[in-house]
């Protein structure tokens, strides 16, 4: 199964919503966000498990930071969608081939609902 997850207030916090991995000084130097906390153990297991991981964001972060980041936490993932290849303002997973979207906005449950692809929403 393709997977792909949202990046902000989903994976990376934007204030205290969520407990995160204690970055080291050098990644924070760096610039590396945190992420949230058991992140990288469940997207080990859905690997494992055969599932393939994607990450689809209308975030404007350059695809090489994100990388660097989940680099920083053991986790690799197939395919990163940003802003610059977004198709709409708001999600459309079927376009990229994605079975499954993970979000925090309702709003994006709700078109999944309307349009006909699947969500967690969290």
């Amino acid at each position: 199964m393709n997977i792909s997850s949202d990046l902000d207030r989903t994976l990376i916090p934007n204030g205290k919503e969520f407990n995160t991995y204690q970055n080291s000084i050098i990644a924070s130097l760096f610039g590396l966000e945190e992420l949230r906390k058991g992140t990288k153990e469940l997207i080990k297991d859905l690997q494992n498990q055969g599932h393939t991981i994607h990450i689809y964001t209308t975030s404007f972060r350059s695809k090489f930071r994100i990388r660097t980041t989940l680099k920083y936490y053991g986790i690799k993932v197939n395919r990163i969608i940003n802003q610059t290849e977004t198709i709409h303002a708001s999600k459309y997973p079927p376009v990229f081939n994605f079975d499954i979207h993970n979000d925090d906005l309702k709003g994006i449950g709700i078109e999944g609902d309307k349009l006909n692809f699947k969500t967690i929403i969290c």
